[in-house]
């Protein structure tokens, strides 16, 4: 039986610590998926969030790896996925975004516009993602509303259409001006924010007294934002030229119901995507899906393995045998599931705009296409400039086999990038990450998860450029150089400096030495 429920799609980004994980747990409870919030850091005996549920995301509060949740809410099915803001794990979030029909971003009220911010605004602007701006945190001290407005247009350049406006400053938030009814919403505040936020709507003339001025200076503030063009207009936020604003307290569920109805409401359904030769697949055309994410250990008492892949076209049916692009082979879909955070159920059929993980698919990989009828390869997942380098050894040569399973399976999931070359060999392979943070990954999930604890030796590179098999025979034995490849067959020359890499490039012209692209930009 066929489900022709709308599907929203959909990524939270920010700046680390803007509260991400927060609201997406916020918007499961006000959705009634959850009955309980737990606090995001998940210490002193209180519960994680739902969607940061590695050992290491616990300890310091901090999400490290995007995590998929699928929900019905108003008769519609959500797919949201929760990504990792610290600038270490970007790789992750831009894979992410490769995946949803639109983004909403939290901006901490306190802090303004943060760096990983303003360049997750930029990544969703070239890529075409419509953004949905919350600023979150407005229940404690912070900049003005209007401040805050002016710096969204000036540093991203997109203006900014409200769509609530808070009651109260920041700091003191009463409630919001809901800008497209004129009624005013009043927050009730809860134990701990752990249920949903109480919210009592009232016409402007029921506005209670001791309200009765900062509602006015709410007012007020909203026709100024009418006279300077700042309404929402659905044609120019789908094209990327406006962004809808919020105002929201994630920690105590202020905020969140309007998030769920707004991107129900006003997020764009899934679409045609093109594949890598410019032909289009139509939703309503054959299966065809793509693989963002591989993830394993999720669940500690199996050696697990899932694959997350964003159906762009067509109805998928567990069982169903489709064709491996990249390899042309027959792959059988007989375990599909759907994803709530680590928590899996089977599912026996998926659409257009659904997440879905394959488990335990050896054969995928991040960025790789798998589809039924006419043949389609979707555009690749980019892999970002690795600015830090260690060789990786096994600190018990007794339990190299568990080494080497382990370092093969962080390399297809794209928790590092691993080059080998014959010099090194299997036994000391260079691994290669935008971050720091992304070596303790791996330190931590090589001792728990596959039993080989691991020693890690830095070395001085810190520049990579793309290369052929040609110009890594012409730099072999090079001052301040060395070429490896990467496992999708890539080879890398990796450099000292900046300067040794120009030197290298304008002494041997007929090299190949291309930049690859940065992890902090598009």
């Amino acid at each position: 039986m066929s489900d022709n429920r709308p599907r929203r799609t959909f990524a939270v980004i920010s700046h680390p610590d803007a509260g991400k994980s927060t609201i997406t747990e916020a918007l499961a409870l006000h959705a009634r998926v959850i009955t309980e919030a737990g606090a995001v850091h998940g210490k002193g005996g209180r519960r994680a969030t739902v969607s940061d549920w590695m050992d290491m995301e616990k300890a310091r509060g901090i999400s490290i790896t995007s995590a998929a949740l699928q929900f019905v809410y108003r008769d519609h099915v959500i797919n949201l996925v929760d990504t990792p803001g610290h600038s270490d794990f970007s790789e992750d979030t831009y894979r992410v975004l490769s995946a949803v029909d639109s983004a909403v971003m939290l901006v901490d009220a306190g802090k303004g516009l943060e760096p990983q911010t303003l360049k997750l605004f930029r990544v969703c602007a070239l890529r075409g993602i419509p953004v949905i701006t919350v600023i979150n945190k407005w229940d404690r001290p912070g900049l003005a509303a209007l401040e805050l407005m002016d710096l969204i247009e000036q540093q991203i350049k997109l203006r900014p259409t409200p769509l609530t406006w808070p009651v109260g400053e920041a700091g003191d938030f009463r409630g919001v001006l809901d800008r497209r009814t004129g009624e005013f919403v009043k927050y009730t505040r809860t134990a701990g924010g752990a249920t949903r936020a109480p919210e009592l709507r009232m016409s402007a003339d029921d506005v209670p007294e001791v309200d009765a001025d900062v509602w006015a200076a709410a007012v007020e503030e909203h026709e100024l934002l009418s006279l300077d063009d700042k309404d929402h207009d659905q044609e120019t936020f789908l094209a990327g030229v406006t962004t809808p604003v919020m105002f929201a307290s994630a920690l105590q569920n202020f905020g969140v119901a309007q998030l769920l109805d707004l991107l129900l409401d006003l997020a764009p359904a899934p679409s045609t995507i093109d594949g890598v030769d410019g032909t289009p697949r139509h939703v309503a055309d054959d299966f065809s899906a793509f693989v963002f994410k591989v993830q394993s250990g999720m669940n500690a008492a199996h050696r697990d393995r899932m694959a997350y892949a964003r159906i762009v076209s067509g109805e998928f049916e567990r069982g169903m045998v489709v064709t491996h692009a990249s390899t042309g082979r027959p792959f059988a879909t007989k375990y599909a599931q759907a994803v709530f955070g680590r928590e899996v159920t089977s599912i026996e059929q998926a659409y257009p705009g659904d997440i879905i993980g394959f488990v335990n698919a050896q054969a995928l990989r991040v960025g790789d296409t798998v589809y039924v009828g006419e043949p389609i390869e979707f555009p690749p997942v980019p892999t970002f400039a690795p600015e830090h380098f260690m060789t990786a050894t096994a600190a018990d040569i007794g339990r190299f086999k568990q080494f080497r399973r382990g370092i093969e399976q962080l390399d297809q999931e794209g928790v590092v990038q691993v080059l080998r070359s014959d010099l090194r060999g299997d036994q000391s392979p260079v691994l290669a990450a935008v971050g720091p943070m992304q070596f303790e990954v791996v330190q931590e999930r090589m001792t728990n998860e596959f039993n080989s604890p691991i020693r890690l030796s830095s070395l001085d590179y810190k520049v990579a450029r793309r290369t052929d098999a040609d110009g890594a025979l012409a730099l072999r034995g090079g001052r301040g150089v060395e070429v490896l490849q990467r496992s999708d067959g890539t080879y890398l020359a990796i450099f000292t400096d900046q300067w040794r890499a120009g030197a290298t490039a304008r002494d041997n012209p007929e090299i190949m030495l291309e930049p690859l692209p940065a992890g902090g930009a598009a």
